[in-house]
């Protein structure tokens, strides 16, 4: 294909300017409110609406389902594409990480990038780099809890001669924290007064009971490990979140109100399954800003990317060598992050090594299941139009 075709604009006209500049409200209303990212938030601290459990269920799963689905079928930039674009595409059968392979694939790269699947390349590369960063954000936190761990066995011990233990009667931790003594010291040793001496406590100790810091510490383990899923799942959907804006903003006009429909569903679902997530967070007193920002993010970026999509549209053209370049490995990397959170995360995770579904009955079990399955099934039936 010559440099002609490739570079031959976007198919933008400056008719239909209007219905192009309602899109930034429509789809920044869909992804934040209705039912978009605060719906799960408003159904579980709304004191009216007393949403059920059961409907609560429906809106996490689908939601899952709907993330899980854009990872593998993301919305096409077919819209763009030239007729040979198009049977290449059918020809291969592309679904997978089908527009960073429709990218990368183009007629219109040549070199390097074109002599391997580099789509599903860089994908792979990022899935492991995920598991990577969550694999040593688990190993951080496993240190930092058997620090805090001897650290609470140490107030415990003080507190208790500081409450007036003797020396006759010591203390006996629980079994938990019983350990053989070290370094050659004795375990007659907590008796000595020497000893006594050393770790007296000051007037302002408290008695504290380790059990109860251990409960904290250990919540505040699991709030890590899930503030580092919900970060790798705000930073994929975000990538091509900005794609999607760019693109939808100068698409030809023959292909923009169904693509604008198509993507405003696409935005509400996403955010609907985005929130799920957030609303752990959202429940914490000390990290609900958090939510907040998390939330922003998302429904701002697709209406942000709009309006610059709109701003540069005599200049932007989508089949340039640059953009498809960009384009695609920005689309490879978001596939690889949503397809490890999606298999790892909201699969795995929530129906295998969640103890709330491990002992839930089978119909509880198999209701979340299908509302998964409803969600990706929709998402993909929509991948047919964007």
């Amino acid at each position: 294909m010559d440099t002609t075709e490739c570079n031959q604009g976007n198919g933008y006209d400056h008719s239909n300017f209007g219905i192009r500049v309602s899109s930034i409200f429509v789809i920044f209303a869909g992804s934040l409110i209705d039912p978009g990212v605060l719906l799960p938030f408003a159904a579980v601290r709304s004191k009216r609406l007393r949403v059920p459990d059961w409907v609560l269920t429906i809106m996490k799963y689908f939601g899952s389902g709907v993330i899980i689905a854009t990872a593998f079928i993301h919305v096409s930039r077919h819209g763009f594409y030239h007729p040979s674009h198009i049977l290449t595409r059918l020809a291969n059968n592309q679904q997978l990480l089908a527009p960073a392979t429709e990218a990368l694939n183009s007629p219109c790269l040549s070199g390097p990038i074109t002599e391997y699947s580099w789509a599903e390349g860089i994908a792979l590369m990022s899935i492991f780099f995920m598991f990577f960063i969550e694999l040593m954000a688990t190993r951080f936190e496993a240190l930092r809890h058997e620090s805090q761990d001897l650290e609470t066995v140490n107030l415990f011990i003080k507190s208790q001669f500081k409450a007036g233990k003797s020396s006759n009667n010591a203390c006996t931790l629980p079994s938990s924290h019983q350990t053989r003594p070290a370094n050659g010291v004795e375990e007659q040793g907590l008796r000595d007064p020497t000893f006594d001496d050393a770790i007296a406590g000051t007037e302002n100790d408290v008695l504290v009971s380790p059990t109860s810091v251990n409960h904290q510490i250990a919540y505040d383990d699991n709030l890590a490990v899930q503030l580092t899923a919900i970060f790798i799942l705000e930073f994929g959907i975000i990538f091509h979140s900005i794609f999607i804006g760019l693109t939808l903003a100068v698409t030809p006009n023959k292909d923009f109100k169904i693509l604008y429909i198509v993507l405003t569903f696409h935005q509400t679902f996403e955010g609907l399954g985005l929130g799920t997530r957030l609303i752990d967070i959202a429940s914490q007193p000390k990290k609900n800003w958090i939510f907040w920002v998390l939330a922003l993010a998302f429904s701002l970026t697709t209406p942000a990317s709009i309006a610059l999509g709109l701003s540069i549209h005599e200049s932007f053209s989508p089949d340039s060598r640059s953009m498809l370049m960009v384009n695609g490995i920005f689309d490879s990397i978001s596939a690889g992050i949503l397809i490890y959170t999606g298999l790892v995360e909201l699969m795995a995770h929530e129906f295998m090594f969640n103890p709330t579904m491990r002992t839930a009955p089978m119909t509880t079990v198999l209701f979340a299941f299908l509302n998964m399955c409803l969600g990706a099934g929709l998402m993909a039936m929509l991948g047919k139009w964007a």
